[in-house]
């Protein structure tokens, strides 16, 4: 019973983290080739709806745009018209972006540049308190997210709790023993924004 529970709970999950899009903090990398610099961030980051970017294109001042990304996950640029944004990082997105403007310009270069993102989010659910979204403005381990989330409840499985991480491959299953966390035995575990952290019973 408490297997099928768990299971039940870890599906929830998933669905969860694919209907909400992860929200970081800023990220750009500009392409090797001469083009307007941004301020650097983790590579892995990925785009969201609702993060404002500036799209830069070489000497192509009519190409640059600054855009939101729209609630469907794209953004529409000259010439380009509609791209997915939504999942990608700000590298992915150059990449896309370059080939699609190789019809229209030769050797284009992009930078990427995310300005402003949507508030850092991650999610508990399973036997705590108060399950749901937790605020990560700054770095939050797990033992403190589920403090925040009003602790554990009195059957929860303490041994066997589980990150959901959306990774570019798909879902990573992190597992973490709250006990050994509690007693300093390892290194503390953050979160990431889109994180979803299940605890069974």
């Amino acid at each position: 019973m408490t297997h099928t529970r768990t299971s039940h709970l870890i599906v929830v999950a998933i669905a969860a983290v694919c209907w909400f899009a992860p929200r970081p903090a800023v990220a750009t990398e500009p392409d090797k080739k001469p083009a307007p610099q941004g301020p650097s961030s983790p590579a892995d980051y990925r785009i969201g709806s609702g993060d404002k970017l500036r799209i830069e294109v070489y000497k192509e001042q009519q190409l640059s745009q600054s855009v939101q990304v729209r609630p469907d996950g794209k953004v529409t640029l000259p010439l380009v018209g509609d791209i997915e944004a939504t999942g990608h990082t700000p590298i992915e997105l150059r990449d896309a972006i370059t080939g699609a403007l190789k019809e229209y310009v030769t050797n284009p270069t992009v930078t990427v540049i995310v300005v402003e993102t949507m508030a850092a989010t991650a999610y508990i659910i399973g036997e705590v308190n108060h399950p749901g979204a937790i605020n990560l403005q700054a770095p939050v381990t797990v033992i403190q997210a589920l403090a925040m989330a009003g602790g554990l409840k009195d059957f929860a499985n303490t041994r066997n709790i589980r990150i959901l991480r959306k990774r570019r491959l798909g879902m990573q299953l992190i597992p973490f023993d709250y006990k050994e966390a509690s007693q300093s035995l390892g290194m503390p575990v953050y979160l990431e924004p889109g994180d979803t952290v299940v605890v069974p019973d």
